[in-house]
């Protein structure tokens, strides 16, 4: 027997105020008694910022979905033949290319894409006839284009590896009104473009049997279709731009942004524009993932600059990861403390350099808004440190000059007491991590002596030992974990910071993994697990300092949204999609504080008006 709601939907709800809403409100319809408003949660286009590019090349082809997309080639100064993947949070490296190449054309997935013809990498413009496919890792040789089709700056359609085509665009002369289809294993003719030339002004999507161009070249705005066989022109797009953005299918499908720059942004549903949520930033070259994407979650990347921006139609509003300002220090200072401890909200500041007057072991303590002052821990700088607000643990570091010590001591929340040595001294911000009383010590540099400290030491509460198996030449770099499952990164030797690879503990060895992508230094913030690691700021080995972040899952880095403001020689808490930066030097000592935040989602209630 049909339900109430089976025969005329969701039952209008009375409430005082608005509930605590999720997904399964959107449609409902309640009455607010309170303000005697209708309400529902009701779904919406919305784009938001997310982490940036490793580089800001227009590309020579872009696939994929939100949450695994690709983008591949660009143009000098940079070589050509990067490649990069998005995880739905940054970027990362990906296989290099076998030909360089620009303004190419691409389709697929990011375990199965191909990028087809394009222009080397620096003038003079050629049609390009080389063809790569790309497994998730790396790029190999495939059917070239044959020579009266090779272009570059054409449109291209499709969804799958094995079947798209590319049209128009240039040889440089002449322009091209021709089309050419992909089956997987050799190329075709397909139907001719009703306008000819370089169609930089508007981008394909779709598939090799229903695609869709907007913005055709010569022809202003025009909007055609194709349907393996012929094209034909449909309507217009709403806005003379060039450069524009597109993804989805031939009847669900936006496009965004354009030349010149313009936040504009428009879904299609086969015959029909209807403005969407604007972009965060005028743009004026966009990059849409095409028919490998859907058009209500997909990701647009733009040319001069490497931003990146997230679009979703949906009843939830997702706001972007980010770097904001918490409360400051009581005091200025840098040079604290390397490792795992505290949390966003229950952070914890020991030790530092001052300078001048010096070294000091005063310790702070953040409640998510406010820092307040704690025990007093001994006097020293650069110290590796573990636990918990309440139950912390310091170690090494520089109690005077630049000699390092192999003290240690652990705080209850109130008092700091004196702890069994480390077997090693080791100063220069060795990395710490695990409980108070379970605790993994690692990097490190010893002084006098001028050496790595190359020896992991666990703690257990009652004394150190050291472990089988030497841990990588770190100091000054990031990580964390615990005793069975610890990661480090990044760090160098004095005055030649080289180190960008990671290596994984897992209880009795140390294992190479991924390289970081930030400029290569030392006296990094960071923390996290093993699998969820992340590291940012510090001085690279040219001047400055960093602002860029980075995550980690166990086996590659990723970009995250950058820091607030450049520094180095902090003290950092906190996990991956919760930390905590404080302290620190950007040419002088500074108390000012950041938290970071990963993506949150809500269900904003709107108010139901007539007309």
């Amino acid at each position: 027997m049909a339900t109430y709601e089976d025969l005329y939907g969701k039952r209008v709800k009375v409430f005082d105020s608005d509930p605590t809403l999720n997904s399964s409100y959107e449609g409902q319809v309640w009455y607010d008694s309170s303000t005697g408003n209708l309400k529902s949660v009701v779904a919406s286009g919305v784009w938001h910022s997310t982490a940036a590019r490793l580089f800001s090349n227009a590309p020579a082809g872009q696939g994929g979905i939100q949450t695994a997309a690709w983008s591949c080639g660009g143009e000098t100064p940079d070589p050509g033949t990067n490649t990069e993947e998005y995880n739905g949070s940054g970027w990362s490296t990906g296989g290099t290319l076998n030909t360089a190449r620009r303004y190419g054309h691409g389709w697929g997935t990011q375990t199965a894409a191909i990028t087809a013809s394009g222009s080397p990498p620096s003038p003079p413009n050629t049609g390009l006839q080389a063809v790569e496919e790309y497994n998730g890792t790396a790029w190999t040789a495939s059917t070239n284009v044959p020579s009266p089709y090779a272009r570059y700056l054409g449109g291209s359609i499709g969804s799958v590896s094995t079947a798209g085509a590319i049209f128009c665009g240039s040889q440089n002369p002449p322009n091209l009104d021709t089309t050419v289809e992909w089956n997987g294993s050799s190329w075709t003719g397909g139907g001719n473009y009703p306008f000819s030339g370089p169609v930089g002004a508007g981008a394909g999507c779709g598939t090799l049997t229903a695609g869709l161009f907007m913005g055709g070249p010569g022809a202003g705005n025009v909007v055609c279709k194709y349907d393996g066989t012929n094209w034909t022109t449909t309507t217009n797009y709403p806005a003379s731009k060039g450069s524009i953005g597109a993804a989805g299918t031939q009847t669900a499908a936006i496009g965004f942004g354009g030349s010149p720059a313009t936040t504009n942004a428009f879904l299609f549903d086969g015959s029909t524009f209807t403005a969407t949520g604007s972009l965060g930033l005028s743009n004026g070259g966009s990059f849409g993932m095409g028919g490998s994407s859907p058009s209500t979650t997909t990701v647009g990347t733009f040319s001069g600059n490497t931003s990146t921006e997230e679009f979703n139609q949906s009843a939830a509003v997702t706001t972007g990861a980010a770097w904001a300002a918490g409360g400051s220090l009581s005091t200025s200072r840098r040079s604290m403390h390397g490792g795992q401890c505290g949390l966003q909200d229950a952070g914890l500041a020991v030790g530092g350099f001052l300078g001048p007057p010096g070294r000091t072991g005063a310790s702070e303590e953040y409640n998510g808004s406010s820092w307040t002052s704690g025990g007093t821990a001994p006097t020293k700088s650069s110290r590796g440190l573990a636990g918990i607000q309440t139950a912390a643990i310091e170690f090494g570091g520089l109690p005077s000059g630049p000699a390092s010590t192999n003290t240690s001591s652990v705080y209850d929340g109130t008092n700091w007491t004196a702890a069994p040595p480390l077997n090693n001294s080791r100063g220069y911000t060795p990395t710490g991590g695990g409980t108070s009383t379970a605790t993994i010590a690692m990097g490190g540099y010893a002084v006098p002596g001028d050496s790595f400290v190359t020896v992991t030491e666990y703690f257990n509460g009652s004394a150190w030992t050291a472990q089988a198996g030497a841990n990588p030449n770190h100091y000054a770099g990031a990580g964390g974990g615990t005793q069975s499952a610890a990661w480090l990164v990044g760090g160098g030797t004095p005055g030649s910071p080289t180190n960008t690879e990671a290596y994984n503990w897992n209880g009795s060895s140390w294992t190479a993994s991924g390289n970081f992508l930030m400029p290569n230094g030392d006296n990094y913030f960071g923390g996290g697990t093993q699998t969820a690691g992340w590291i940012c700021g510090g001085n690279p080995t040219g001047p400055g300092y960093l602002s860029t972040t980075n995550h980690y899952d166990g086996t590659a880095f990723s970009t995250a949204p950058s820091m607030g403001t450049a520094r180095q020689y902090g003290g950092s808490n906190g996990i991956q999609s919760g930390a905590l930066i404080f302290g620190g030097y950007t040419g002088s000592n500074t108390a000012a504080t950041e938290e970071f935040t990963g993506d949150t989602t809500s269900f904003p209630a709107k108010t139901l008006t007539t007309g």
